[in-house]
This record gives C-alpha cells, structure tokens and sequence, in this order.
C-alpha cells in the first residue's frame, strides 16, 4: 500500500480530521480512500473495553475480561518472559474485541510513594521501568496490536495533573525520568506513545518539540504516532508542528479546524501535517484487527485466567518470615482473618479498572488446610472499629496455631485522580493486626496495596507477604504462596521507607499550585537512601524465598577497560535450600570517581534464575558504556569519568554477595574546559595540566615540613580546591600570564 500516494489524494480537510479521534476511543475513517477507522481502548493490565457510554475515569461498565496484575506488582517479577507472556494474552482479548491500540504500559518513576497512580507503575528505577515496559510492548505487539507507552513525562502525581508543571534539571530528566522511556522506545518500537497532561519545564508536554521531536523522534528513531493523553492539548496548532499527531478523544472539528486555518494563513507548513498523517496511516493499516489474526488467536479466558494466577504468585513479594512461619502446613489449625480473605483488593481505581470475568477470593482456598476458619475481624468500606468483628477476629486466633491476617488499602486509600495523604493502613486494620499480635505469636500478614506502607507493628509479625494489587486471581495465588505450593520469588521495584517523611521528594511533593519541584533531582528512591546511609523498611530488590542461594565465582572479562569496550560479567549461583526456587540476581555499579555527583550504586542488569535444589547456574551479564556513563549537562551528551568502578551483584540493594574494582577509561573523552578559576584538584587529573602543577609547585610551602604532620590534610584540601588564578601565591615564584595561557590550552 502506498501511503504517500494516499496523502496526495486527499484533501486538505480530510487530512486534518484525521489528526482527532471520531469519538471517545475510535479513530475517523476516510472511506473514499480506503482509510479505516480503529478501536485503541485502555490497559495497561487488561482490556478496558467499554459497552456504550465512554469515559476515562472508569465510571462506565466495560466488557468482562481478564484482570492481570498492576504494574506495582509485575515488576517485582522482575521476569521479562513473565511480562511478554502477559502482553501477548492482552492481545488475544484485544484482537477477539477488535481493538487495535491498548493504552499501556505506564512507565513513570514512582518519585513518591503516596502518587495515587503508583499502582499502574512500575518502579523507582529506570532501568527496571523500561525493561518491564520493553517486554510488555514486545507482547502485545507480537500479535499485531499496538501499545501506547505513557505517560511522557515527568507525569509523576495526581494532584494538578492536567496544569502543573514538573520542573526537571536536564540531568534527572535524562537519567531517571526519560531513561525509563528511552529502551522501551529504541528496542521494543510502541506504535504510539501517549503525552501526559502536565508541562514539563513551564511547557506543556503536548506541545514540547523538544521531548516530542527532537529527543524523542530525533535522538530515539521514534517513527510511531504521538497521541494526547485524553483532554492533554492546550494548543493544538502548536502541538501537531512539535510533534503530537493524535488528540484524543474527539473535539468535533474544532481543532481540525484550526489545524485547516494554520495551513490555509501558512503559520503551519502542510508537509508537518502531511508527516503526521503518514505516520497515522501506517499505525492504522498495521494495527487494524483482520479476521485472519482472530483465527489464528482463539480466546480462551480460563487459560488467561491461570496466566493471571501464575503472574501474580511469580510477583508476590516475602517481605519477612521470621522462623520460616510460611509456608503453612495443610494439617495445622489456622484462622484466616480480614475481610480481604473474602473480598480481595486487586486493582486500582480510574482508567484501568478492568471489570473481571471471574475473581477468585482467598477464601475459595481454605481446602489447602483441613483445620481452617475464618473471621471478618473487619470492614473494608469503614475505617472505624466494629467492636463485635473486632472481639470475634481475636478470640479466635487466640484459639489458633496460626493467624494469617489478609490487609491493604480500600480502593478509596488510592486512585486515579488524586494522591494519598499518608501510608497509613485504615485504623480499625492496624489496632486488629496489634492485638491479634499480643495473643497469637504466629501471625502472618498478606498485604493488598498498590505502593508502600508504613508498618510500626512489624515487630508483632513473623510473615509479610506483599501481594500487592495482584489481578483476579491474586486470592488464589496468595494461597497457593502460603500453603507452599508455589515459592515466593519476586522482589520489591521500590523502597519501603520506614516512614513518609524520610522520602527525597516529601518536601516539594506535590508542590504549589503552579509547580512541583524535583529538587531530590536524580536521588530518587535507593539513590537517595543509600546516599544518606538512611535505614528502610525494606530496601529496593528485597525479598525472600523458602530456599536459600548461594553467590559465588564473580568474574569480570576486563579489568582495565575502555568505555567503548563491552565487558562481561559471570557468577555461579547455587540453590543451597530445601526446595526448588528462583532467584532475582541484581547487578549494580558502584562509581568510586570523585568529580561528578553520582549516586552510590545504580541497578544496571538482572535476570531471574529457577534452581532445583543442589542446582548449580553460572548467569552472565553485558555491559557497555552507558552502564558506567552519567548526563554531562555542559556537553548535553553521556560521558564516561575515568576511575574505577565496583561491580556489585547480590539479592537486593542491601544485600550485596559479592564485588570486583574495575577501571575505566575513556577513549574519547569529553574536553574539559578549565578556566583560571577551575579548581587545582580538577587540572590534576589532565596529564598535561598535572605535569604543569607539579612543576610550579615543587617548592610551594604547601609541600614544605611546615605542612606535615597535623597540619598535612589542611594543606592538601586548600591545595585541591584552590583555583589555578591563586597559584602563584603558593608557588615560591612568579606565574605569568603566559604560563597560565598555556596550561589551559
């Protein structure tokens, strides 16, 4: 099909309207040319299909369909296959509802724990966010539907989402907040990527040449459709010539309207229009759901629903399990208790609230155990105590071997729409987990909430089990965890702090009512933690299994290497446990240069590893120079510092098994620019500039006895931090002018 002989047969009219959707989820149709209209609806963890009305607030019934995880609880799968697996189901029910784009995944950085959004997010890192958001495009589109990567950028809370603008400094933006973009766009190629609604550095995002050409299209290759988040555009004019193609929903021809006059008065120029529409044009005739894709992909919703259970007991997370309480045995006497156990919490509010064909409660599971009750202990929809539920709840785990305690936050704790005030569990849950906790010493949590919580009765608790907002089937997943059918093997995507306050961002989150400073800049999550040497609740890439692991044979194919060099890195890992069980293995770089401000240690691989017991794996990791690389803001390019660097592999951020110093140097690397003003210590790291120095101040007093002794480290840190324009009074003789020229050259 020729796309451009298309374009050169339509009108004017015809070309704008396509640059706006029909209604509420379709595209318009050219059917003269041929030119279909198609359905893109909302995920990112289901089919949100609605029947009739539309919305994108969830408040209208949509068609039933499988509820997968949320992407707070399938990146702690940390399995990439895992997410694939899922995508490509999502597409299935994609293609048998003749939907050609899902609106998925989401990708922003959880900046703070109390976004109300961060249920439909994927991590505190970015290199976590674009993998998982990798693999989930890769799913989908395997099967020819197209996916939709939001939201662009630097859209990380809720409260004035559609005005506020994120002030960003270029080197966070690049390194946290477009990083988690940037793989996702370059190797897993979305159809369309979605703009948020908020500015980003005082412009609104929709309309930004910047993010949406010139480092998205330009710097990414990005060749897909830029669409509006629904009722993003400020100025449709201005967004269509920076690169937004599709508004979304329909504006009934207003804008297109605008879009004619700008061409018409030559304020835009018809070949910026003409571009949007080729790339319109191919989204649409490679995403148009055939009837051959819906033979060759049957739906079978019980099969989705098993993939769902699976996912969901790959992503739970064991938090703790003091004197291995879990699993339970199937003849002890347990008492389950909250009214989760029956009425599980497994999605978040708003746009993605999938309406589920068939949800499976805990309480469809109590046959794992031949000696079980239950006791509601609580309501969900009340944050008051019920004193008769409350009393019944602990008289009967008194009366138990075991308390399994099913608790999380009510769908009104967190939502589209607004964030959380604090993390805090409902009153009347915390006072029933303190007293259950005074009378039964065996007391298991499991845990329904879409980010972290705060846990002052932690030390109550043997077992934590973070389920997190789990899909339909996280009910049955979570039992299969606890009678031990399954072994937990997911990993926290973010910190748990030990409270809000401790968080980088809780000073300017959510800002004013114009603004919202990201003054932590590029110390978000276990950047900021591990750079304060603060203790968490519980750190990045933690969580346990019924097994143990052992790490060992760390090895590094260069020792002295360059940045252009790729550098392979193995280690044996060992399952050293009782059972069969897989192991997140996490690889960090610890950057030991001084010059550049630069986090502690930053994730740079992983890979999930399944062992039988006595199972010996050696896993391999590649890295390249972006690995070791920061945003040089002077150069507005990725460079290298020279130095060494530690490898760090181990089972979470804090739980690092084993290291090696490496050095690296560049081959070519960026100029530095020294100034009479640039610090001695700085010159001293350019060889021709260390040379000079040292030959000035051969006999400076700085190096004389006098400065020995206790006086030594004063003398050597003047010396460092002294600009070259004070050299000479240190230098015994004249420095002239000349001789400064020449060493800045």
């Amino acid at each position: 099909m020729d796309i451009k002989e298309i374009i050169s047969k339509m009108t004017l009219e015809e070309k704008a309207s396509l640059c706006s959707g029909k209604n509420f989820w379709e595209t318009k149709s050219v059917e003269r040319l041929g030119i279909p209209s198609i359905t893109m609806t909302d995920g990112p963890h289901g089919l949100r299909k609605q029947r009739q009305e539309s919305d994108h607030l969830g408040l209208f019934e949509s068609i039933p369909s499988t509820c997968f995880p949320a992407g707070c609880a399938t990146a702690s799968s940390f399995d990439e296959q895992l997410i694939e697996d899922m995508g490509k189901a999502m597409a299935v029910e994609c293609i048998a509802n003749d939907v050609s784009i899902i609106l998925g995944p989401g990708t922003n950085i959880k900046r703070s724990p109390v976004c109300g959004r961060n249920f439909e997010y994927f991590s505190e890192d970015p290199l976590l966010s674009s993998k998982m958001s990798a693999a989930h495009i890769k799913g989908v589109q395997s099967l020819g539907v197209g996916t939709s990567l939001k939201h662009y950028v630097a859209n990380e809370q809720e409260t004035l989402r559609m005005t506020i603008s994120s002030e960003v400094d270029e080197r966070a933006l690049r390194e946290i907040y477009l990083a988690a973009f940037e793989d996702a766009v370059k190797y897993a190629k979305p159809a369309t990527v979605m703009c948020s609604y908020n500015k980003v550095n005082g412009e609104y995002a929709s309309e930004n040449k910047y993010l949406l050409t010139d480092i998205l299209r330009d710097e990414w290759g990005f060749d897909g459709i830029v669409v509006s988040d629904w009722g993003a555009v400020n100025n449709r004019v201005k967004g269509l010539a920076s690169g937004l193609d599709l508004e979304m929903p329909a504006t009934k021809g207003a804008n297109d309207a605008l879009i004619v006059d700008a061409v018409k008065s030559g304020c835009l120029d018809e070949a910026v229009l003409d571009k949007a529409v080729e790339r319109l044009l191919k989204v649409t005739f490679n995403t148009k759901v055939t009837e051959e894709q819906k033979t060759n992909n049957p739906l079978d919703l019980d099969k989705h629903n098993a993939t769902a259970c699976k996912i969901s007991s790959e992503s739970a997370v064991l938090l703790k399990n003091d004197n291995s309480l879990l699993p339970i045995k199937s003849d002890a006497k347990v008492v389950f208790v909250g009214e989760f156990f029956e009425t599980p919490r497994f999605q978040g509010g708003g746009s993605s609230h999938i309406n589920p064909y068939k949800v499976t409660p805990a309480i469809d599971s109590m046959n794992l155990f031949t000696e079980s009750s239950y006791a509601k202990g609580f309501e969900i929809n009340s944050d008051e105590i019920n004193d008769k539920l409350h009393k019944e709840a602990i008289a009967l785990a008194q009366s138990s071997e075991v308390c399994v305690i099913f608790v999380g936050l009510p769908d009104r704790y967190e939502s589209e729409g607004y964030d959380r005030k604090h993390m805090r569990l409902p009153n009347n849950q915390v006072r029933l987990i303190e007293e259950i906790a005074k009378v039964q010493p065996n007391c298991a949590l499991v845990l329904h909430n879409g980010s972290p919580i705060e846990m002052p009765w932690l030390s109550g608790i043997k077992s934590v089990l973070e389920m997190y907002l789990g899909g339909q089937a996280a009910g049955a997943a979570s039992m299969d965890i606890i009678s031990g059918k399954v072994n937990p093997s997911g990993k926290l995507a973010e910190t748990f702090p030990l409270r809000l306050q401790d968080n980088p961002s809780y000073i300017s989150f959510p800002g004013n009512r114009d603004r919202v400073e990201y003054r932590e800049s590029i110390f978000v999550g276990y950047r900021y933690y591990d750079k304060k040497e603060m203790p968490v609740l519980f750190p990045f890439g933690h969580g346990l299994s019924y097994t143990n692991f052992s790490y060992s044979e760390l090895k590094v194919s260069i020792k002295e290497a360059t940045d252009c060099d790729k550098i392979t890195v193995t280690v044996k890992l060992e399952n050293v446990g009782t059972c069969t069980g897989k192991e997140v293995v996490q690889l960090y770089i610890a950057p030991k240069c001084n010059i550049v401000e630069r986090p502690v240690k930053e994730l740079k691989c992983f890979k999930k590893v399944s062992l039988d017991i006595g199972e010996v794996n050696t896993i391999s990791f590649t890295l390249d120079k972006r690995s070791f690389a920061y945003y040089d803001e002077s150069q507005n390019g990725w460079s290298v510092e020279e130095g060494t660097y530690t490898i760090m592999v181990g089972s979470s951020s804090r739980d690092i098994r084993l290291q090696e110093d490496i050095h690296i140097s560049p081959v070519s690397p960026i100029a530095k620019h020294f100034t009479v003003n640039t610090p001695m210590g700085e010159i001293m790291e350019n060889p021709k500039g260390a040379a000079f120095l040292k030959e000035i101040l051969k006999d400076s007093p700085l190096f004389s006895q006098s400065a020995q002794g206790d006086k030594e480290e004063m003398f050597s840190s003047m010396a460092r931090e002294m600009p070259l324009r004070a050299a000479g009074m240190f230098s015994g003789r004249l420095i002239t002018q000349e001789q400064l020229d020449e060493a800045l050259k």
